[in-house]
């Protein structure tokens, strides 16, 4: 039989995460007591972020970044750095400073390697989108451009413009000195409509099949 301390040396740098996945002796479903303990906290976080913050230290270039060393699984860690960030952006109205003079959050996930994050991530909060429906560029009952109005494909243009330039930045920094990137990308010739490229003729069905399975749901 193995000492106590044969066993203890055998447990040495072994990782112990909570248990994944949704079941029903998941930390998922079984840490109501620590969402209770995020919620009371929220005062204090609160208060401590706006007493002690420097955020007039932040340019409006810069990212502040927040990090949950020890998120496991599960939605709580969302509440909890919802809280955090909700207390952020109450400090920068009390500094004076506009919503659009507020940083870009970066949230850091951390805990064990073997941690569910899978689950961890699925059960991330849907996003919310803002729209503007009287906008010439709302493409209303379509997925994509390929049949929309000009003010449409020029908001699209725009935003591929703006999506390329920073995912080329971040391949720029991975590339080492000297080397290159291939990119093979379909195409559209200048002198063709955008409805009678052949990919944008499929994304046109796609949608339509998806707007009629959408009906027939609703």
């Amino acid at each position: 039989m193995a000492t106590e301390k044969e066993m203890s040396k055998e447990g040495e740098g072994k990782a112990y995460p909570m248990k994944g996945g949704n079941g029903p002796y998941s930390y998922s479903n079984n840490s109501f007591y620590q969402r209770g303990v995020a919620n009371s906290a929220k005062k204090h976080v609160s208060e401590a972020i706006v007493e002690n913050l420097d955020i007039l230290n932040f340019s409006p270039s810069n990212t502040i970044k927040v990090a949950d060393l020890g998120c496991s699984v599960g939605p709580n860690t969302f509440l909890a750095v919802q809280n955090i960030l909700e207390a952020i952006e109450l400090k920068c109205q009390t500094q004076g400073l506009l919503s659009s003079q507020i940083s870009e959050f970066q949230v850091f996930f951390n805990d064990h390697s073997s941690n569910d994050f899978n689950t961890l991530f699925s059960s991330l909060p849907p996003c919310q989108y803002s729209v503007d429906r009287s906008s010439p560029a709302w493409n209303k009952g379509k997925i994509y451009c390929s049949s929309a109005s000009d003010e449409v494909v020029e908001a699209y243009s725009a935003q591929c413009v703006e999506d390329m330039a920073r995912f080329l930045q971040a391949r720029a920094k991975e590339i080492a000195d000297g080397g290159l990137m291939i990119m093979i990308f379909l195409a559209r010739p200048d002198e063709t409509p955008h409805s009678q490229v052949s990919f944008n003729i499929a994304h046109h069905l796609l949608g339509s099949c998806l707007i009629d399975m959408a009906k027939k749901v609703n």
